[in-house]
Formats: C-alpha cells, structure tokens, sequence
C-alpha cells in the first residue's frame, strides 16, 4: 500500500467516513515526519496548522520556575493538535516535541476548517477527540490530587499494559524518565516503585517489555 492510500486509510478510519471523504481529506494534507525530541509547536506561538498524528508520541510541555517539565497533554495516534486544539487561535500555551519518531498528517488550518465545514464526519468526530482528550486531561489532575506518587505509577502500568499471547504486557516500556514526566513525580520516586514491584515479583523486564506478573496486587491488593 502506497503512502497516499495508506494514509487515506488512516484517515477513513480516525473520521469514520466514506472512502470518498477520507480521500478528500487526505488531500489537504501533508505527511511530516519529526525526530525523537523535535520541538514541533514552540510556546507563544499562533499556530497557522492542525497536525493528525499517524504514528508515534508527542507531548504538550510547559516550564517550571526552576525548568522542570510538566505534561500537560500526550498525543498519540488518532489524536490531534495545533490550531483546532486552541479554538481561541490564541498564543500556544505549551510548547510540543515529539517524545518518539513521529509521522503526523499537516493540515493548513483553514484547509481543516474548510472540512468540518463540508464533512459532518469530519467535524463529529473532531469533537470525539477533542472530547477523548479532556477526560484523559481531566482523569490526570483528579488522580493528582486523590493518589499517592507511587499509587499513580500502579495505575499508569496497568492503563499502558495490554493482553498478549496470555499475559498482560507493557509491549515498549516507556522508561522511568518518561513515566516520571508523564504522571508529574520525581524519576526517584518512580524508580523506587518500579524497583519495588520487581523485587515482590508483581512487575517483570523482558528487554524493552515489561509483563505484569501480578494485576491484582498491582491493582492494590496487598499493599
């Protein structure tokens, strides 16, 4: 499958929409590809563009007063960013880099207007993800403010872990820098958690994997 139907395809599949409006859609766009670490939205920027993410990881960071990064938003496939996502068109609040290689879907952001205006497809389903993006934004600060550092990282496991030949497995463990960025914590406070479920035998690395040995005291159960 060649890139333009391979993305007509994603495309079809993110809008849920006919061939024909998926292929219009993918006509607007542009495929990017950005390097692991590519600042792709710099904070006081106004974007002009609406990226799609095809494949791949990037975060919405902002800056402490002593440099510290603080997620505020993770983008991943399906998801998207940019001028759609400050429907106020005002100055990006948050600067975005990819956190792995990603491959993104450009759209000038009249063009994309210019879609939901013509596709109702389009525009439903813009507001399922902006809408899918609030609650995992929401879900964040209420687990922020209701567990523990450490009951976070439990948590965070078990969301990223899926089922695989049997056993629930975390496929591409994403690393104890990254989990401490994502969920807000010191990376000491996640690595001594991490470091503890493995020493009870609830968590176990296979190279770049990790399997959930025991969901239930991982759920809490135990602890």
């Amino acid at each position: 499958m060649g890139l333009d139907q391979d993305l007509t395809a994603f495309v079809q599949r993110v809008f849920d929409c006919p061939s024909e409006t998926a292929t219009a859609i993918a006509r607007q766009a542009s495929e990017r590809i950005y390097a692991r670490q590519a600042v792709i939205v710099r904070a006081g920027d106004r974007p002009s563009d609406t990226w799609l993410v095809i494949a791949g990881r990037a975060q919405a960071l902002v800056y402490g007063v002593e440099g510290q990064e603080v997620m505020l938003q993770e983008y991943t496939d399906g998801d998207l960013f940019g001028a759609i996502a400050n429907l106020d068109a005002g100055p990006q609040e948050a600067e975005v880099k990819a956190v792995e290689t990603l491959r993104a879907a450009l759209f000038l952001a009249a063009d994309f207007l210019a879609l939901i205006e013509t596709h109702t497809a389009v525009g439903l389903a813009v507001s399922r993800l902006l809408l899918r993006q609030l609650r995992a934004a929401t879900g964040r600060i209420a687990e922020r403010i209701t567990l523990s550092a450490p009951e976070r990282v439990r948590v965070e496991l078990l969301r990223l872990a899926e089922q695989a030949d049997g056993r629930l497995i975390i496929p591409k463990f994403p690393g104890i820098t990254a989990l401490a960025l994502k969920l807000n914590t010191a990376r000491e406070t996640v690595s001594r958690e991490i470091n503890a479920l493995e020493r009870r035998g609830v968590v176990r690395r296979e190279g770049g994997a990790m399997v959930i040995v025991s969901p239930r005291l991982l759920r809490g159960d135990g602890f």
